[in-house]
């Protein structure tokens, strides 16, 4: 039996549709491709973009700065003098973007110290968000970083 071109060019065009819908099935329903947002609310956290910029900008004004450093196999948090933790209101967030199970958050009353280690068993490898949100005086001061554990 002989195929002509426009009979060639159907069978195509329909065998790349059904190429194209098994990977659209495949990704919407599989859990293994699971895409969620870091925030759950994203709208409206984005309606308060500028006051975290304020925050952040607060934050490094500040004559000591918050740091993360990964000390071997344990995440640190260091807090400046400037900061003390008794008297002010805030936490430490640790958000996973490819898991919103994993996120964390951690308040000040239960850091004791001005190293404070996250506990190991709380940590996953890859990539985290690191948020240190606190409030001094009525302003407010955000330190953020990205980490690979």
């Amino acid at each position: 039996m002989k195929i002509n071109w426009g009979t060639g060019l159907v069978i195509g065009m329909v065998a790349f549709i059904t190429f194209i819908m098994y990977f659209v099935v495949t990704m919407m329903s599989s859990s293994e491709f699971d895409h969620d947002l870091v925030v759950e609310d994203y709208y409206k956290a984005e309606l308060h973009y500028q006051e975290d910029i304020d925050a952040e900008e607060n934050a490094l004004a500040l004559d000591g700065k918050v740091r993360v450093e990964k000390r071997g196999s344990k995440l640190v948090v260091f807090f400046p003098e400037v900061i003390d933790l008794k008297k002010m209101d805030g936490d430490v967030n640790l958000y996973r973007p490819s898991n919103k199970k994993l996120d964390f958050s951690i308040s000040f009353s239960e850091i004791k110290n001005r190293e404070f280690e996250i506990p190991e068993d709380l940590l996953v490898k890859g990539r985290w968000n690191v948020k240190v949100t606190w409030k001094n005086d009525d302003k407010d001061y955000l330190f953020k970083k990205e980490i690979i554990y």
